[in-house]
């Protein structure tokens, strides 16, 4: 991936075309993402949803929040930074509910190639 933003972009597009694999969190994810190209979105991951699963900003009452740079998020997305060897190493910074958070790597699946 390129940019933050496509990967979000390209998880709204997968999301919407199997709702069902989407929603199977039942969560709201919220990504707090550092430095250039950054930004914050949330994805609205809840039983029933159909669409609108990329919100650009915060949410009100995310499950779990994940704080990341954008290079280490790149990274992770491109297969060059170990999303456990970067949590372990303070790169990743996770606050709310944990087994959420441990179910992410099956989220962000649905939008890799």
């Amino acid at each position: 991936m390129e940019s933050v933003s496509e990967f979000f972009e390209k998880f709204e597009s997968r999301a919407t075309a199997n709702p069902e694999a989407a929603t199977s969190p039942n969560a709201v994810y919220q990504f707090n993402i550092t430095g250039d190209g950054g930004g914050d979105w949330a994805l609205v991951l809840t039983k029933g949803k159909t669409d609108g699963f990329v919100i650009e900003g915060k949410h009100d009452s995310p499950g779990a929040t994940v704080t990341v740079s954008s290079e280490d998020w790149l990274g992770m997305l491109n297969g060059s930074v170990n999303p456990m060897q970067a949590f372990m190493s303070g790169k990743i910074k996770i606050d709310g509910d944990m087994t959420l958070a441990m179910s992410l790597q099956q989220v962000m699946n649905l939008a890799q190639d």
